[in-house]
């Protein structure tokens, strides 16, 4: 089993550029699922009913969320009737939408699980003790955790918490690709960061003159992200293995 998970997709420019490498790679590596971060696919921030119909139909099996799932009325509608884009299952239990979702291919069952991190973020639930409840209910093949944290050692702490219980434990929000992807002791896969699909000339997908103005000046700077522009498509590719549904072979990706 195949799996392609990929890092937050950052407004129009990178859903434009996920649909123009993401049909192509999936043929290639011949990937035979793909999630992707989606919380900051729309324009401006968040996600819509839009961007998120855009990248399932580029060929996203599972949204995963984070801390701007719900920063857009809008998408209220459409968590709740499309139970594949999910927000961080440790929100608020009267929050709409669903933290995680199982995927059915006919050979085999994906559990994908999108998680928020409480470090430096909005103050949520425990991420483990939520990991645990929904491992408790939920059983499938293969399980993969998409954790949105700002602060490497949370990711890392609940990499090996839930190592040899999950597929792989991933890590998005940083927008920076990191180079520690390995896989635990007890098979489960990790990095710190998929990275983003974006602008290659930003900060964080942002254009860098916006971001350097707000930090020079300390004035309200509206964040704008180019169009047009070069752009990069950054994850993992997972092979795991069917016996055990442990990680065999976790592999970085960027695509230019």
């Amino acid at each position: 089993m195949r799996v392609l998970m990929i890092g937050d997709v950052v407004s129009q420019a990178g859903c434009e550029f996920l649909r123009k490498v993401l049909p192509g790679f999936k043929k290639q590596e011949m990937v035979d699922a793909v999630v992707c971060n989606g919380e900051n696919s729309a324009v401006g921030n968040g996600i819509l009913p839009r961007s998120a119909e855009f990248l399932f139909d580029s060929g996203v099996d599972v949204i995963t969320g984070g801390n701007h799932s719900l920063r857009r009325w809008e998408i209220q509608d459409y968590l709740e009737e499309h139970p594949n884009l999910l927000r961080p299952a440790n929100y608020p239990r009267d929050c709409y939408g669903s933290g995680y979702y199982k995927l059915d291919l006919g050979s085999c069952t994906i559990l994908v699980i999108s998680l928020l991190g409480q470090v430096y973020l909005e103050p949520m639930s425990s991420p483990f003790s939520c990991a645990d409840a929904i491992l408790e209910k939920e059983k499938a093949d293969f399980v993969l955790v998409d954790f949105h944290a700002e602060a490497t050692g949370e990711k890392m702490a609940l990499g090996y918490y839930l190592d040899g219980r999950v597929s792989a434990v991933v890590g998005t929000h940083t927008h920076v690709q990191t180079a520690d992807e390995t896989i635990l002791p007890g098979g489960t896969g990790y990095i710190s960061d998929l990275g983003m699909t974006g602008p290659i000339r930003s900060i964080l997908g942002v254009k860098p003159e916006c971001v350097l103005r707000r930090m020079t000046t300390c004035l309200p700077t509206r964040f704008e992200v180019e169009s047009d522009v070069p752009c990069k498509l950054e994850g993992v590719l997972l092979d795991l293995d069917k016996k055990t549904g442990k990680c065999a072979k976790i592999k970085r990706v960027r695509l230019l």
